[in-house]
């Protein structure tokens, strides 16, 4: 496993190459965020100078205090005390300007000359005190400010740019180093063993190390937050565009369905989709199944209903080609949602010539019978216009109740908004009984109604007859139009002539642009940094809740998440910059290495085991992180370049490195692990006793004592302080362990001032005259433990805020993925899925879109005598719901689509994806185990040996859509049968064994999108009616079709039987056959081959387990 582990493999630099800072600026500058970037990190310089403020007062409160108690002499030291605190006064009142965002801005420049004018006050008063108390006084002193001057320029004061503070920091290091080299003090404290040019190398490597910490906390800061603020960017960009998703979603929902059954079938969606129940639901008859159905139905007592029928429709189709009758059905349909939307009338569905929608559905209207009955003139009116437009022989025939009804939708798939109820069926018989050219209203919907705005006439002597009209006055109505004219819809546009794009590249077009808006200059502003507002008495009280809201989350002392999940994810972060912490550490860890040396006055064997092994492990963790950037220099342009087993070593285990916490913590305790252990170095080799000794001698004999048996104690100092420094600076390392690791460091360093080389330091030069040496030790290594902790806790809290703020869009990402989703569920439940794509990306508003097919079948199935009530509706839910479920199985192999619901009838076609089932035949491997495509293929098969059919070319027709939708309709017949026997002893009478009537017919048709307000999909053709007239004219618990169904079914091995001529509307009488179905719903062979066994083709010998033998047994006597 190991050797497989480590062959030989490509370099993979993607996620280093992120973090590059060469790469994020060049990145922000391609987004023109670099402005932005810019007054974003003003804002988080002057956060972190915030912090300064309150840390430096705080240092010099510290001092003071130190000064007063310490110092024995106070009198003879007031010019001591007063000087340095006017500079730190200087100093602050000068960086005070900063916080003036109007100076600021029309000067930038103020920002660099304050920042070198503080640094210098500091640093010059530092030293001319220095040098007073050394040739006024005699009394030699070590500089107080020299590290902390340091650290202020690097990581407090607001300069920009990275080499300008480089330079001022080295400006002001080689100010301390010429102030030493030209002083006295070198002959004096360093004449033992440091010798002149060591002592200068020392002091030299000692600002080294700090300028090397302080240039990579400004590289790692500014790595930190571009990074930050690219994320930021992107998370903008993600929010607007789920706010556009989210707009899109509600407008096509809203366009579909009212938004009280919107909302809950939303909710239902998004809540789906967030708990991933992706899992397919085998279809287990009789089986309980995850989750409920759902089923969303409101009552509407007081609205009023529309019915419009195209008079003459059946002679068109019959006259105009199929596209021309589309063209004429989008035009009309357009013209009429323009009008509705105008009225304020919803519209509910069209089916094929048949319009009806409902006024006072969506918000009560009490004008909701003026609206219908003003919308029912409109809509004559433009049939009127495309009758002349068109030269087209047709008519409009409405009719208008007004009443209560129940809408909803039902079912699971292809979800429409549909209505039911008694007045709903009283509208559609006033449409049938209704004249052409008026408005058949009934006297209900005439009494809400100004009968002086129309002209009014007696109902017709067919609502007398129609006997659910008997007993009901009836009236035909017609006023003047009062609307503007919607213009005719000619745009009509072809399948192959639209580009159609993938939703996922919409989206990430969307999210790519990067024109600035003010939007998103308004979010970066609100981008937090930290700090100390001076100005909360300028904000309002809701920004300040708005910002405690954001800090909340994170704890004051150690900048936790105080969300335990949120600071585990932090932590297991990668570490990105950890080749910088490498280099640094390298860096640092070699001027310690030189500083022992120099601090010891001879050879020690055990020194040069220790600094050697520090050296190699530092070095080799150098080369380890580096190794991998190194080959992306040289080899980077050539990514398929292959590596051998050692350097796929190395890309390992710096990746485990990179990626493991605990790795990282290892290599970080390891590493001061190391420091120490080259510190102890120096406190080894000390001889205490002959120190003292020798002190002790100088002071009776007068002579000049030598250093020689011991370090220099502000060497030593030093030295802790840098790999204290360190301690913080290392990335990626938990703060609370930093601040234990720091603290540990602080305590054992006060116990070596205080106890055990006491003495030492205690006779060790001092920052102020007259106070113990010792105290001003700890108060440089306390000042430099308070400065980095101020540093690293603002820092952390910055960077714990950009992480939550990446989690956030990570989690807006997941929002606006759902938002889109959902969109396409919603769309895939209106429009075919080869569709969708098309009508949101090519389809502009009122566009025509259509496409033709050579053969579909299409199948209309009618529940018989189904009463439409609340608690039969519930019913119907449930059987429809069962069928959609049954689809869904059908839909993954042979692409079954439901068209749609209307009443009790429910309607499916197959073969309107041929790109789908081409797919299928030639990736025959993964359904070879499925029962439905198994019967397919002997069925095709059979056809294949038939001698009477060779010389057709069966594999081009695409007939065995008929065979497939015949199937589907045999399994809805054994899916209601099913609930028949399910509902047995609740609905006593109103389901019974076979009441569903099939009707089935196949040929050409024309599919498409129509209509101006909502999309709709719809088919069109002669099958489609001919399936319709099957329906209606066929019995209960038979499957009706036509003769050329009848024979492609008998060319499968399925008997039809012939039922005789019957007659059809606009066809007169034709012939007719019955599909073949024994008692035990299982087709019937084709008797002319001499096969009198029952062929059981369908899906749900696989899908319920208690079938599968007898299917299977049945087909092994099929094909003996």
């Amino acid at each position: 496993m190991r050797r497989k582990k480590f062959r030989p493999c490509h370099l993979n630099y993607a996620d280093e190459r992120l973090w590059d800072l060469s790469y994020l600026r060049a990145k922000c500058k391609e987004l023109n965020l670099e402005e932005e970037y810019e007054i974003y990190q003003t804002r988080l310089m002057i956060s972190f100078l915030s912090i300064f403020f309150i840390l430096f007062i705080f240092v010099t409160i510290c001092f003071l205090s130190a000064e007063i108690i310490f110092v024995e002499h106070l009198e003879m030291i007031i010019s001591d005390l007063v000087v340095p605190k006017l500079a730190v006064f200087v100093a602050l009142v000068s960086l005070s300007l900063n916080f003036f965002d109007n100076i600021v801005k029309r000067h930038p420049w103020v920002m660099i000359a304050t920042s070198i004018l503080a640094a210098y006050v500091v640093v010059l008063t530092d030293l001319a005190q220095n040098a007073y108390n050394y040739y006024v006084k005699d009394y030699p002193l070590n500089a107080t400010f020299d590290v902390f001057v340091l650290c202020m320029i690097y990581m407090f004061l607001p300069i920009h740019s990275i080499r300008a503070a480089a330079l001022l920091a080295t400006s002001v290091s080689l100010t301390y180093v010429f102030y030493y080299m030209n002083s006295l003090r070198y002959e004096q404290e360093f004449e033992g063993n440091l010798e002149g040019f060591d002592a200068l190398i020392v002091d030299i490597l000692h600002n080294v190390g700090f300028n090397m910490m302080g240039i990579f906390f400004r590289i790692m800061n500014e790595t930190m937050v571009r990074a930050s603020f690219l994320d930021r960017h992107q998370f903008i960009m993600e929010e607007l565009w789920l706010r556009n998703a989210l707009h899109q979603e509600s407008t096509l929902l809203d366009s579909i369905l009212p938004p009280q059954i919107a909302k809950p079938i939303q909710d239902i969606i998004k809540n789906k989709i967030s708990r991933s129940e992706n899992t397919y639901d085998r279809y287990l008859v009789g089986v309980p199944r995850k989750g409920e159905s759902f089923m969303a139905i409101q009552i509407h007592p007081d609205v009023s209903i529309l019915y419009a029928d195209v008079v003459n429709y059946t002679h068109l189709t019959t006259t105009l080609t199929v596209v021309d009758l589309v063209k004429v059905l989008h035009d009309l349909y357009a013209r009429f949602d323009v009008a509705a939307s105008a009225f304020k009338v919803q519209r509910i569905k069209f089916l094929g010539d048949c319009y009806y929608c409902v006024a006072g559905l969506v918000r009560p209207d009490p004008d909701h019978a003026k609206c219908a009955v003003s919308l029912g003139i409109s809509m004559i009116a433009d049939i009127q216009e495309v009758r002349a437009e068109r030269n087209l022989d047709i008519d409009m025939r409405i009719g208008v109740h007004s009443g209560s009804l129940l809408a909803g939708v039902i079912g699971e798939a292809k979800l429409q908004f549909d209505i039911w109820g008694s007045d709903v069926e009283v509208a559609n018989h006033l449409e049938s009984t209704g004249k052409p050219g008026y408005v058949h209203v009934s006297g209900r919907t005439l009494n809400k109604l100004n009968p002086e705005e129309y002209s009014i006439i007696p109902g017709t002597q067919k609502a007398k007859d129609d006997p659910l009209l008997a007993g009901m006055s009836t009236y035909l109505l017609t006023a003047e139009t009062k609307r503007n004219s919607y213009q005719s819809v000619e745009g009509v546009v072809s399948g192959s002539s639209i580009d159609i794009r993938p939703i996922n590249t919409v989206r990430s077009t969307r999210g790519s642009h990067t024109s600035m808006t003010e939007q998103l200059r308004q979010e970066f502003r609100n981008m937090p940094v930290g700090g100390i507002d001076f100005h909360k008495h300028c904000f309002s009280r809701k920004k300040k809740e708005k910002t405690n809201t954001t800090r909340s989350g994170i704890g004051i002392f150690c900048a936790g998440f105080k969300d335990s999940s949120l600071e585990w994810n932090y932590l297991h972060q990668p570490d990105f910059m950890f080749k910088s912490s490498m280099l640094l550490a390298w860096g640092i860890g070699c001027c310690l290495i030189y500083i022992q040396i120099a601090a010891n006055n001879f050879a020690c064997v055990s020194c040069i085991v220790v600094d050697l092994i520090t050296f190699f492990f530092l070095t080799s963790l150098l080369c380890l992180a580096w190794y991998k950037n190194f080959c992306w220099w040289k080899c980077g342009r050539y990514e398929f370049k292959v590596y051998g087993r050692f350097s796929c070593l190395a890309f390992h285990l710096f990746e485990k490195i990179q990626h493991s916490v605990s790795m990282r913590i290892t290599v970080y305790l390891l590493i001061i692990i190391c420091y120490y252990a080259v510190l102890s170095l120096i406190m080894l080799n000390c001889d205490r006793a002959q120190y003292e000794l020798n002190y002790i001698e100088s002071k009776l004999f007068r002579y000049e004592m030598d250093q020689g048996p011991c370090f220099h104690p502000w060497v030593f100092t030093n030295m802790v302080s840098l790999i204290l420094g360190i301690s913080y600076t290392f990335a990626r390392i938990p703060f609370a362990l930093k601040i234990f690791i720091s603290c540990c460091e602080t305590i054992a360093y006060v116990l070596i001032v205080f106890f055990e080389f006491a003495f030492l330091f205690q006779h060790s030069p001092t920052t102020t005259p007259y106070m113990k040496a010792e105290v001003a030790h700890c108060l440089r290594v306390s000042m430099m433990l308070i400065t980095m902790y101020a540093k690293e806790r603002q820092s952390e809290f910055n960077t714990k805020m950009n992480y939550k703020l990446n989690v956030d869009l990570q989690n807006k990402q997941k929002a606006a993925d759902i938002a889109n989703q959902s969109v396409i569920i919603l769309l895939n439940n209106i429009l075919p899925a080869h569709v969708v794509d098309l009508y949101i990306n090519s389809l502009a508003k009122h566009e025509l879109y259509y496409e033709s097919y050579k053969m579909v079948s299409v199948m209309f199935a009618m529940l018989i005598n189904f009463p439409m009530n609340l608690p039969s509706l519930r019913v119907l839910n449930d059987i429809i719901t069962e069928f959609d479920r049954l689809l869904t199985a059908y839909r993954e192999y042979y692409v079954v689509e439901k068209i749609k619901v209307v009443g009790c009838t429910y309607m499916a076609a197959c073969g309107l994806d041929f790109n789908l089932a081409s797919s299928i035949r030639q990736n025959t491997s993964h359904y070879r185990n499925n029962s439905l495509h198994f019967e397919v293929e002997q069925a095709r098969s059979y056809r294949l040996t038939d001698d009477a059919k060779l010389d057709h070319d069966i594999d081009m027709n695409n007939d065995e859509v008929v065979f497939i939708m015949t199937t589907f309709a045999l399994d809805l017949m054994r899916v209601m049968s099913a609930c028949n026997k399910a509902y047995s002893n609740f609905f006593d009478g109103v389901l019974s064994s076979g009441q569903i009537c099939i009707g089935i017919s196949s040929g050409e048709i024309m599919a498409g999108v129509v209509g101006a307000s909502q999309p709709h999909y719809d088919i069109w053709g002669n099958p489609v009616n001919m399936a319709s007239r099957m329906e209606s004219t066929g019995l209960p618990g038979h499957i009706q079709v036509t003769e050329e169904s009848a024979k492609i079914l008998e060319e499968f091995d399925i008997q039809c039987n012939y039922r005789g001529l019957t007659f059809v509307k606009g066809r007169g009488e034709i012939p007719t056959y019955f599909v073949g179905i024994d008692e035990n719903l299982k087709f019937k062979a084709s008797n002319r081959n001499d096969r009198n066994s029952s062929r059981r083709y369908s899906v749900m010998s696989s899908l319920d387990p208690d079938y599968q033998g007898s299917s299977s047994s049945n087909l092994t006597e099929s094909s003996e």
